[in-house]
């Protein structure tokens, strides 16, 4: 029955200490009423009058760009802000006049088809959006009815109002922004997912007021509930909350722990009833919906200054053509007959030679419009209609494809594919981009004793660095043969375990010297955390939802060490151990209490007879406090605090007394920092009666206020508890790198790519991280930056904040004067392959990225081969892409998973995602989305280069087609002295760009390949033509408009000269305007495609259809024009029929020019490919001559590079020859000179 569940007892209030308090009223709450804080919701009363004058907005949300009525305004205005389209607009207005050169309906119909396809692009794309709001506003939720029935009806989102009363249940989404007032739990407690909205996985504590709580248990308990809630006007800050809940005569405070976010979605809670505060666009989820920066790649930019340079061309083309004009219709005067068939002594204005002035300006008019077809008009619809095509083959790509979690590649965007082919630097989060952010606990270090047998990617690479791959299996044998122990790997692989140490498992550890130890480390990893457990019905197992996988990894192995959590009860967690003195698994159950009953002792009555242990306090990790303590009393009634952290910061917490294991400890976490393993120090202590009495008041109070230093005074307190602790051990956990990381990252160095790290941790994990992907290298000098000096610490310690931060400001520029000198002095004279690396922490970032030293820094950071920021902030990652991204000029990539890398996925000029375990929020904000690292190798080396390429090549064609296209039209009237007459019919000259050559630039886009996808990865550095921007640079831009600018000589000359004496019928006629244009205008189709099949690099069967389709599709089109009534085809009546098939001279002219037309173009490449080849032409060569297998030849080609490798594992193994030929010249030398000793 709805609502008659019985309530779930979990008293937490006192256990997630720094949320679940109550609030008291202090300065915060005193702004109820004024300006921003106006919000009144008459709750259970959406339909009062009060509530309807307020006008709040409903809860239908839209994330369309258009409407149905503002469509086709907004979409046009969108059309026309482009330059060209808006060139294309005035042309076609003046079209309307008399000052055409041809009719408007041939001028506005493809623009208008241009515009539309456009248009429809949009359409389709906004309705993918709309789809998706239907979606969601049409999901359903059960919502009181408001009377006196106390029933709950499911009504869709969208009908939602502020003030009604929801009921929302297990792993269903939060419609709106709600007030929690009730759960399934007693104390009004729910668990919350908050990944849509922080992309974090972990689980959210929110609880409501005991007000509410108390009363509202069921769907009936809503019938007479009424309450007005004063709150703050709807804003974007997800963290807080401030209103207050008029309940009867009582008024409660209300914080953000009460506040459910719409589309956080409720976890293990069976179900909340809440009233609806923020509707519709006024949720803080949706407040926080911004555009995603607009990003427009280095080409798109370019080709507009291309347009602005060929407008420039146009009109003054137009400016001289009407002096020209000008001075020719002056010199009509006189009764000169020269252009007699204008006649001028009748003409109007146009021609007329007694207002010349004027018949100039008006030419200029004519002549712009008529050289408009120098524009490509079809340009950028056909590049957004192949983009398009890219990326779906980008997402279709199989190779891309992570079968594990389902997860293609999805390029959000297509804007930018050209972008991926000239990717200069990349820079990657490292926990879950570089690595797999699947946490495993695989050594510890207790009572100054090492555990685990594990070698980890880490050691396996340093075992590489320092001697070869033999001392991988010596690792091995000797890490398992230690103490005669042989590891037992049989069994299922356990997520999140990879212990081997039979001294520890199978409940051995009971027989260790210092069992009593290993036994409390235990209980502290099972005991000291705030995970929650499932236990799967039908197989009994239990699983772990967690706040970070390293909390998950530290429960596994506690229950794979025989202390098992496995379940929350209405009392508090139950644990199952093995028992010290027995070795038997006994059942322990961690009761939470009130703090209210702590006086009561003696007094206390629990329903089960075995040894309790009450959790009292847990004082939750955060990135501040870097460490984690829960207060217990045990079996014997005492006081413990069990606490795990940082090193740096548990050290210097330790007694005098418990530091008996220090020395041991400090140099296994060393070594497992060494190793590549995130660390953890684990210590407890006996906490005096009185002292918890006296900090449990304190406590309360401090974390009860809502005054600004409340999180100071809640540390200042934590601190004091936190203190004279007994050290018990470490743990280590491994961040496996993901699958193919390292040859990805030495493919990426191969091809001249920088790669940045930007990790948040700490240096010494970073830097073997850095060794395990071949990032860094044993050869490298490494160029370290920051902060840990006995001068620095020493202020620090004094206090003194001004000083410290002078002087660390001036370390930090010495340490990079001083980086930049090492690099400046170059390598040394025994190692001219000498290479750097900069490894800085987040201190010394802070410094380097002011205004007056940021450029130093990019400096010294562009000057080495890798560089690895540690201990980063998410602001320092946007500061550093933006530095890169303005410093250098070139094309930035940025590469995470989690809500903290949106900022440098956005700075950057591409952002890609990772899908991996911490949550949608970096793919929602990128522009690419991927599931695993080792995938950008091909996204970058295969579609980037090729998509970089086709777009190069299509727009440069486009130009080339365009430019002999209207230099025809410029020639022609030249030749009859600039009079405005075009040399073709007006639906020639509409159609050229739409039909007759529009298809095959679409297939060079999509389809073609300057070299196949298997020799992209064998020559990666083919990748440095994009990002050295080689076949979009000016020079190859003048060189194809020069190259159009000699077929259109070609084509004009060569037809003008072969059909000024030839006779078209038995009359007599010669050639007039519609012959020798319709000679012409064949000739350009012809050449413009078959310039085309010169370009192309692969031929498919799409490339032959549109080709040679295109060729056909004029002469079809000819016939049918022509076959047309005259006052429709006008001088196209008949003209191919009857004048140009029957004469020879038509045919030969037409093959004449194809050949002399393309002969420059056919002998410069044949030139440049003998003597000047690019590297994507030397690789064509070595595929051509099937020499792809030739070692040495391959060998040749790669000398060729523009980039010596220094990074990677190919520069790790050049290295290690280079260290084996000195060794063996070193060891020549030697034998040489001890034989010439002994002579």
């Amino acid at each position: 029955m709805a609502g008659g569940r019985i309530r779930r007892r979990l008293h937490l209030n006192n256990i997630y200490a720094f949320t679940c308090r109550k609030s008291t009223f202090q300065e915060d709450h005193s702004q109820i009423g004024g300006p921003g804080f106006s919000r009144v919701v008459y709750c259970n009363e959406p339909n009062s009058p009060a509530a309807e004058r307020r006008s709040y907005a409903g809860n239908y949300v839209r994330s369309t760009k258009y409407t149905p009525a503002s469509f086709v305004p907004k979409s046009l205005f969108e059309q026309f802000r482009r330059v060209a389209n808006f060139y294309f607009l005035v042309t076609g207005i003046l079209s309307l006049t008399p000052l055409s050169p041809y009719g408007a309906v041939s001028a506005l119909l493809p623009l208008g088809f241009v515009i539309a396809a456009s248009m429809v692009k949009e359409g389709i794309e906004d309705w993918g959006r709309k789809r998706q709001d239907i979606e969601v506003n049409n999901r359903r939720v059960k919502v009181h009815g408001g009377g006196d029935d106390g029933i709950f009806r499911e009504e869709e989102w969208r009908e939602l109002r502020v003030g009604d009363i929801v009921r929302v249940e297990k792993d269903e989404f939060f419609p709106a922004d709600l007030l929690l007032l009730s759960s399934s739990y007693e104390d009004s407690v729910c668990y919350v997912e908050t990944m849509n909205l922080d992309g974090e996985t972990n689980l959210k504590v929110k609880q409501g007021l005991e007000a509410t709580s108390s009363r509202l248990h069921e769907d009936s308990d809503f019938k007479e509930f009424k309450a007005v809630v004063r709150c703050e006007d709807p804003n974007a800050d997800l963290y807080t909350f401030v209103g207050t809940l008029h309940l009867e005569e009582q008024r409660l405070p209300l914080s953000v722990q009460q506040l459910l976010l719409r589309d956080s979605k409720l976890r293990n809670t069976e179900y909340v009833y809440g009233a609806v505060v923020f509707t519709g666009h006024d949720t803080k989820v949706i407040q926080n919906s911004t555009d995603p920066p607009s990003k427009r790649s280095r080409i798109e930019r370019k080709m507009d200054k291309i347009i602005y340079m060929m407008f420039s061309i146009v009109f003054l083309m137009s400016f001289i053509g009407s002096i020209i004009f000008g001075i020719e219709t002056r010199e009509d005067r006189g009764g000169k007959t020269e252009r007699w068939y204008l006649k001028p002594d009748n003409a109007e204005i146009f021609f007329d030679p007694e207002r010349a002035p004027m018949a100039a300006i008006y030419h200029f008019l004519t002549a712009v419009m008529l050289y408009s077809y120098f524009i490509p008009i079809s340009l950028y619809v056909s590049i957004e209609i192949v983009k398009v095509l890219q990326s779906i083959f980008i997402n279709n790509d199989i190779l891309m494809y992570y079968e594990e979690t389902d997860k293609p590649a999805h390029a959000r965007t297509s804007n930018l594919n050209e972008e991926l082919g000239m990717v200069d630097t990349v820079l990657s989060d490292k926990t879950g981009t570089l690595t797999c952010n699947s946490m495993e606990f695989i050594k510890c270090s207790i009572a100054g004793t090492g555990y685990g047998r594990g070698v980890t990617e880490v050691e396996r690479s340093m075992a590489m660095r320092s001697g070869g791959s033999a001392l991988v299996d010596d690792l091995n044998v000797a890490l398992v043969d230690d103490l005669n122990v042989v590891a037992d790997r049989s069994g299922p692989k356990i997520k999140g375990f990879n212990f081997q140490d039979e001294r520890v498992t199978k409940g051995n550890w009971v027989k260790q010297r210092e069992a009593a130890v290993l036994q409390k480390f235990f209980r502290v990893l099972a005991v000291c955390h705030t995970a929650i457990p499932e236990t799967d019905e039908a197989t009994g197992a239990v699983s772990y939802e967690a706040e970070s996988p390293d909390e998950a990894a530290f429960v596994v192995a506690a229950r794979e060490l025989g202390f098992e959590f496995f379940s929350r009860t209405q009392n508090g967690i139950s644990i199952r151990e093995l028992d010290l003195a027995t070795g038997q698994r006994v059942e322990r159950f961690f009761f939470y209490i009130s703090l209210r009953f702590l006086g009561a002792q003696g007094n206390e009555h629990f329903l089960f007879c075995y040894r309790e242990y009450r959790i009292l306090n847990v004082l939750e990790f955060n990135s501040a406090r870097k460490r984690m303590s829960v207060i217990v009393r045990d079996e014997d009634g005492k006081l413990l605090l069990l606490s795990k952290g940082a090193d740096n910061v548990m050290f210097e917490r330790l007694a005098k007394d418990g530091r008996k294991f220090e020395e041991k400890t400090r140099e296994h976490v060393n070594e497992y920092a060494d190793a590549g393993l995130r660390t953890l120090i684990l210590a407890y202590r006996e906490v005096d009666e009185e002292e918890y009495v006296e900090f449990s008041k304190n406590f309360n109070e401090a974390k009860s206020s809502v005054t600004e230093d409340r999180e100071s005074l809640i540390d200042e307190i934590t601190d004091q508890m936190e203190r004279d602790l007994i050290l018990l051990g470490a743990t280590a956990v491994e961040d496996k790198l993901q699958n193919g990381v390292p040859d990805c990252i030495d493919k990426l160095a191969q091809a001249g790519i920088k790669i940045w790290v930007l990790t948040g941790d700490k240096m010494e994990t970073a830097i073997n991280i850095g060794f395990a992907c071949s990032l860094l290298r044993q050869e490298m000098k490494q160029i370290i930056i920051n902060l840990e000096t006995p001068h620095i610490k020493a202020l620090e310690k004094a206090g003194e904040k001004d000083v410290t931060e002078q002087a660390s400001r001036e370390s930090v520029v010495k340490q990079m004067e001083e980086g930049k000198a090492l690099i400046t002095r170059g390598p040394s004279d025994t190692d001219s392959h000498e290479a750097f690396a900069l490894i800085i922490d987040g201190k010394s970032l802070t410094y380097a990225l002011e205004d007056d030293f940021k450029q130093k820094f990019l400096d010294l950071a562009t000057g080495c081969a890798s560089v690895i920021c540690c201990r980063s902030s998410p602001k320092q990652k946007a500061l550093v892409t933006r530095l890169v991204k303005s410093g250098t000029g070139k094309t930035t990539l940025a590469i995470g998973d989690g809500a903290n890398d949106v900022g440098m996925l956005q700075e950057a000029d591409i952002g890609v995602g990772i899908s991996g375990v911490e949550g949608m929020q970096a793919v929602m904000s990128s522009d690419i989305a991927i599931a695993q690292f080792r995938y950008l190798e091909r996204l970058l080396l295969v579609h980037g280069h090729w998509c970089y390429s086709r777009i190069s090549s299509m727009i440069c064609y486009f130009f080339y087609k365009n430019i002999t296209f209207g230099v025809t039209l410029f020639l022609y009237e030249a030749y009859t002295s600039f009079s405005a007459q075009p040399a073709y019919n007006d639906w020639f000259l509409s159609l050229f760009n739409v039909f007759f050559s529009s298809l095959p630039v679409i297939a060079l886009g999509v389809f073609d390949q300057d070299v196949s996808a298997r020799f992209c990865y064998k020559f990666p550095l083919l990748y440095q033509e994009g990002v050295q921007n080689l076949l979009f640079s000016w020079k190859r831009i003048i060189g194809w408009m020069f190259n159009g600018l000699i077929s259109a000589l070609a084509i004009f000359f060569i037809c003008k000269q072969s059909q000024e004496h030839q006779l078209y019928n038995p009359n007599g006629k010669t050639a007039g305007r519609e012959i020798l244009g319709g000679t012409m205008y064949t000739c350009v189709v012809w050449v413009v495609n078959l310039q085309m099949v010169l370009a192309i690099s692969y031929f498919t069967w799409v490339q032959h259809i549109v080709i040679w389709g295109s060729v056909a599709l004029w002469y079809i089109f000819l016939m049918i024009y022509g076959a047309i009534t005259p006052t429709f085809s006008t001088d196209a009546y008949k003209v191919f029929l009857e004048a140009l098939s029957p004469a020879p001279s038509y045919w030969l002219t037409t093959l004449l020019v194809m050949i002399f037309a393309l002969i420059p173009y056919f002998v410069f490449k044949s030139v440049q490919m003998r003597y000047f080849p690019g590297y994507h032409q030397m690789i064509q060569w070595i595929r051509h001559e099937g020499q792809s297998n030739d070692p040495e030849f391959v060998e040749m080609v790669r000398q060729r590079s523009i980039r010596a490798t220094t990074v990677g594992s190919t520069a790790r193994r050049a290295a290690s020859v280079r260290r084996s030929g000195r060794f063996h010249d070193q060891l020549n030398k030697n034998t040489i000179a001890i034989s010439r000793e002994e002579k």
